[in-house]
């Protein structure tokens, strides 16, 4: 059973106990989309100020919508456009302080503000990314980005 945690003010210690909770939490279970979607409720409960929280996986050379928590979002993206796009491409995180004055932004989201999404590989290879959308500017950080590629490298012992 899930229990929701209290986090402190130390980012370091929330994102190691975030990591913890998600390797216990998928231990066991070998199926890839449940392992995402609790992936995604994890996150969902584990930030405030945000309005989306999902996945988008490979196939057939574009993205595509996978496990979410949010509205509900741009079913395909192709490489190289929006944020996921270019995360994807790049194989690069990328951290949006306002979407409005990133270069092709995708808007899934009227409330979106703000973005960081960071790319998933396993064994070198692109599988998808990790998009966290903030209705307010400015919302994500690089302690946030180094935390979620911490997030990742559990994930992807379980997917």
């Amino acid at each position: 059973m899930f229990t929701k945690s209290t986090y402190s003010e130390d980012a370091i210690a929330n994102y190691m106990m975030l990591s913890k909770q998600l390797d216990a939490l998928l231990t066991g279970e070998t199926n890839a989309i449940a392992n995402l979607s609790n992936a995604s409720a994890l996150l969902n409960q584990f930030f405030d100020q945000i309005n989306w929280v999902g996945f988008y996986l490979m196939e057939n050379g574009e993205l595509v919508l996978g496990p979410f928590q949010g509205l509900p979002a741009c079913v395909r993206i192709p490489l190289g456009r929006g944020v996921c796009g270019t995360a994807a491409t790049n194989k690069e995180t990328v951290i949006v302080p306002d979407v409005h004055a990133f270069p092709g932004h995708i808007a899934c989201d009227a409330a979106s503000q703000s973005e960081i999404v960071l790319p998933i590989l396993k064994d070198g290879k692109l599988i998808g990314v990790l998009d966290i959308d903030s209705p307010i500017k400015d919302r994500f950080s690089d302690q946030d980005a180094a935390g979620l590629e911490q997030f990742i490298e559990v994930l992807v012992k379980h997917i």
